[in-house]
């Protein structure tokens, strides 16, 4: 594989704990398929923050470049407990540093330019794995709570300066309409995947093509909006570069200095989220066929039988060719319904004596280690309580007779009653993309997360499988009788009375006497 030649460009102008944090992020990428230099400009006043960057190029003697800016004044760039704030001299100021180091890799013959803040950490697989995506601009997602109470939106956007859902020229939303389409927005962003968008920033892999082609970050005469960023997205785009963002190596961003405190954090939660598998390793192990795949119904059930496990299985058995049933403790004829059902298609029952879901990533390894027993092709992972919608049966088999996809994430709809489903601040899992349907690959090497409760149904590292979203979309009727509610609101406070794994205020809305309601659409 070719030996790629990557800069790593940043302007700064730093506190000196955050910068540490930022370097020390640097100085642990991976270097398997790239030989990596650097080039910072050192707008720094502090003198600490000064002495950490000599101090880095020490380390990294021959590769690492520093360069002082022109005397520019300092001022209009000022932080504080809550927010960033920038004047326009400021901004520009920034845009001719990066102007600067764009010149640098072009005149110089990188082979990748990667623009990053200062105030940023990033997994150790980033630049490889971006590199090996193959877009000529491309930046890996961070979120950020613009202003402290409100929630972390992320640093890409849709069109215009920060517009964060899609509209046709000449089309008039309604205001529900827009936040419905932003959270549709958000919600795809949070399904580890590439996605087109309209404006990326701070965190930016460019390719020798883009840098050759004129991308830079010059004020457009004519464009009224602020941030460098815009102009540089609006000029890409005229040049005829899409733009991109990657969610599979989220960064992390440290706008406040309160910030600092979830740094360990994020480190934990990448090595229990990433494979210790290199990409490249994964997919070369990749086995794929495009025709005659066969689907694996999984499932957990416990007291199914008057509920709706037969109307499930009804459906599910026209498309299915066998299952493998964890049955978690039933005291009803749960089994024998589905044997009922199922007679003619190859079944596996698990019978647990008792229940296990009060450590439930047991039970989903167990469910798991059942499943690709049989040597499945495709996973369909189902709950008792979920049903496809009725096109499924005709338009799966497209989904599955491929080469190219292993993994799709579908849209699930927390049905209240048998026609309408429930669509509040608590309820929107609708608007969320979740895993559903796996293709096995009996080489890769399957990691779970380190959670008792809500752990998800497939190992937690399936994402860096070649992935897509589905617009099929799955009814949950697990929430449509009022005394099966009362239940589970019960079983979760048990079971999570500190909210450790969930969210409380769900917890606690579940019993709302008067949810918003939707009428479910076919």
């Amino acid at each position: 594989m070719k030996q790629h030649s990557v800069l790593i460009g940043s302007p700064i102008h730093q506190e000196y704990p955050i910068l540490k944090e930022f370097l020390t992020s640097l100085s642990e990428l991976k270097q398997t398929n790239i030989t990596i230099h650097y080039m910072f400009v050192d707008d720094n006043t502090d003198k600490a923050s000064k002495q950490l960057l000599r101090n880095f190029a020490q380390d990294n003697e021959g590769s690492t470049e520093i360069i002082a800016p022109s005397p520019y004044d300092h001022q209009g760039y000022s932080r504080n407990g809550n927010t960033h704030i920038w004047n326009h001299q400021a901004i520009w100021k920034v845009a001719e540093f990066k102007n600067q180091i764009i010149k640098h890799a072009r005149d110089k013959g990188y082979d990748y330019l990667f623009l990053i803040d200062s105030d940023l950490l990033i997994h150790p697989n980033t630049i490889e794995y971006l590199i090996r995506i193959d877009k000529n601009i491309i930046s890996t997602i961070f979120w950020t709570k613009w202003q402290i109470n409100a929630d972390p939106l992320p640093q890409v956007w849709v069109q215009d300066e920060y517009t964060l859902y899609h509209a046709t020229h000449g089309e008039r939303l309604s205001d529900e309409e827009k936040k419905r389409r932003t959270m549709e927005f958000i919600n795809q962003l949070k399904v580890p995947g590439t996605y087109e968008v309209g404006g990326l920033g701070a965190c930016t892999l460019l390719s020798a093509h883009a840098l050759n082609t004129g991308v830079n970050f010059s004020p457009i005469p004519n464009l009224s909006f602020w941030g460098e960023d815009r102009h540089f997205c609006i000029r890409a785009q005229a040049l005829g570069l899409l733009l991109y963002v990657d969610t599979h190596y989220p960064a992390y961003h440290i706008y406040r200095s309160s910030d600092l405190e979830a740094v360990e954090d994020y480190k934990d939660d990448n090595q229990e989220r990433i494979s210790p598998l290199e990409v490249s390793d994964i997919l070369a192990k990749r086995i794929s066929k495009d025709n005659n795949n066969k689907i694996t119904l999984s499932m957990i059930m416990k007291n199914e039988a008057s509920r709706y496990l037969k109307k499930v299985l009804l459906q599910h058995r026209d498309f299915i060719d066998s299952a493998v049933i964890i049955d978690d403790g039933s005291e009803d004829n749960s089994i024998e319904v589905c044997k009922q059902i199922l007679a003619g298609i190859p079944t596996h029952i698990v019978q647990n004596k008792r229940s296990t879901f009060a450590n439930e990533v047991e039970l989903r390894k167990q469910q798991w280690e059942e499943t690709i027993k049989t040597k499945p092709d495709w996973i369909l992972n189902l709950d008792a309580d979920e049903l496809l919608e009725d096109k499924a049966t005709n338009e799966i088999r497209e989904l599955i007779n491929q080469s190219d996809i292993d993994l799709y994430s579908f849209r699930l709809y927390d049905m209240w009653d048998e026609e309408h489903y429930r669509d509040d601040n608590y309820w929107q899992s609708h608007l969320c993309y979740r895993p559903f349907l796996l293709r096995y690959q009996p080489n890769f090497d399957y990691q779970w997360k380190k959670k008792r409760f809500h752990c998800g149904r497939f190992p937690a590292n399936i994402y860096h499988l070649p992935n897509a979203i589905s617009r099929l979309r799955i009814k949950h009727f697990g929430w449509t009788n009022a005394k099966e509610r009362q239940q589970k609101y019960n079983r979760y406070l048990e079971l999570d009375p500190d909210s450790e794994f969930g969210w409380n205020e769900q917890y606690q809305s579940i019993l709302d006497a008067h949810p918003r309601l939707i009428k479910w659409q076919d």
